[in-house]
């Protein structure tokens, strides 16, 4: 019998699996609940706390992350997509994995797959779940891939689910309302488990899920508050339970709603947390490409992945709560199957000058492509360039003393960003 070489390096095990199932996506959890068995995974820590939403779902991880750590929890965190390195996807106290733990657990999984098949992401997940059982943790939290129901890290059975925002994206995959897309999202509800909602009005079918199955539904908005007190404060309180906190470091308004929402899922474990671990966390939360800021000779140059209208929406709600003197100016690449006339109507009235730029690989358009499919928009007289970073320098040479940069649009879009504007990240 020929024994096939393994991949030596992780850039070199991340291409194979790539290869190793027909679909990119491939919905359902079979497979990956097979493999998992065969791996004698159980329960990846002692709590478990897992986050789907169509916005703010990495920036929550960051703060459920940054608060339990405060509180000298052992936590692992799994994320994605990841901006510059992979190794960012897990993360056990604090820090990423290195590539010889991840190419192990990869390898683990190699032994225990037989023929089953898997996608790149569900390879990703196992590796995870597999450090994370290896590494003795307090709480893990999983950040779900796409919808929710039938999502590999649907595997896990959290202790506390959370749904942060359920608005369109993923359409081909989700449904094309707001109601089918809270039925995939709510798939992560357990049984008479808590589930945390941020948005005070979250589709009936999420509502539904939760009274069905018998979980307790907390709304942001009803059931916990987050209250601006002034420049420097913001009040957390639900029923029994109140607390002054700093803002985030983490830039934009949203940000609050995003922490309030973590800090409802810690205290919906049951094991308290001291109250400075949740003023200490909300401070130290650290997140890339989230109105991430740079300085360019007076120019604040704003990376965010923002890539659907509700993220544009509140970026453009941040745009407005710090305006600046001069002129903004945006730096929009988007893949194809997203709403891109829906992001520039969303930022219309914030953004005065436009550029385009072409992306690569899957799912990629061209800066033409996409002006085309922004005919009747703000964004229509758009200078088009081959690349973000092309646009990106352009933007910056045309900008001057009190101007700002926006560079969004994607994932891809902010990851090229970052590597231009901060190569040493």
């Amino acid at each position: 019998m020929t024994t096939i070489a393994r991949p030596q390096t992780l850039s070199d095990w991340l291409s194979y699996i790539e290869q190793q199932h027909p679909a990119t996506i491939d919905m359902g959890l079979d497979r990956v609940r097979t493999v998992a068995q065969a791996m004698g995974l159980g329960a990846p820590a002692e709590r478990s706390i897992v986050v789907g939403g169509t916005n703010g779902k990495g920036s929550t991880v960051a703060f459920i992350e940054a608060i339990a750590r405060a509180a000298g929890w052992k936590v692992g965190a799994y994320t994605s997509p990841h901006l510059l390195r992979y190794n960012e996807r897990v993360r056990i106290d604090g820090r990423d994995a290195t590539d010889d733990a991840l190419m192990a657990a990869f390898n683990a999984i190699e032994d225990a797959r037989g023929d089953t098949t898997l996608t790149y992401f569900e390879y990703g997940t196992l590796a995870a779940l597999q450090l994370f059982a290896q590494a003795g943790l307090d709480l893990a939290v999983l950040e779900v891939g796409l919808g929710g129901r039938l999502d590999a890290v649907n595997i896990v059975d959290g202790d506390v689910a959370v749904i942060t925002t359920v608005d369109i994206d993923h359409s081909d995959w989700l449904g094309e309302d707001r109601e089918a897309i809270g039925t995939e999202k709510a798939g992560i509800i357990r049984g008479w488990k808590p589930v945390i909602l941020g948005e005070i009005d979250p589709p009936s079918s999420v509502l539904a899920r939760a009274y069905l199955v018998g979980a307790n539904a907390i709304r942001g908005g009803s059931d916990f508050f987050a209250d601006a007190i002034d420049g420097e404060r913001w009040r957390w309180r639900d029923v029994g339970f109140r607390i002054e906190l700093p803002h985030p470091t983490l830039r934009g308004p949203i940000q609050r709603a995003n922490a309030a929402t973590a800090i409802a899922a810690l205290r919906a474990l049951d094991r308290p947390l001291p109250r400075t671990a949740f003023i200490e966390g909300v401070a130290a939360a650290r997140i890339r490409g989230r109105l991430q800021a740079f300085d360019r000779d007076g120019v604040e140059v704003l990376v965010d992945v923002g890539h659907n209208p509700q993220a544009a929406r509140e970026l453009a709600t941040a745009l407005k709560a710090s305006r600046v003197t001069g002129t903004t100016i945006a730096v929009f690449a988007a893949l194809q199957d997203k709403d891109a006339a829906g992001v520039v109507e969303a930022l219309a009235d914030q953004v005065q000058q436009w550029h385009l730029a072409g992306l690569e690989g899957a799912r990629a358009q061209s800066a033409e492509e996409l002006r085309e499919r922004l005919a009747g928009t703000a964004a229509a007289g758009a200078t088009p360039h081959a690349t973000v970073v092309d646009a990106l320098q352009h933007a910056v040479t045309q900008a001057k003393a009190g101007d700002r940069v926006l560079v969004f649009g994607s994932f891809h879009t902010a990851a090229q960003a970052l590597q231009t504007l901060d190569p040493g990240a």
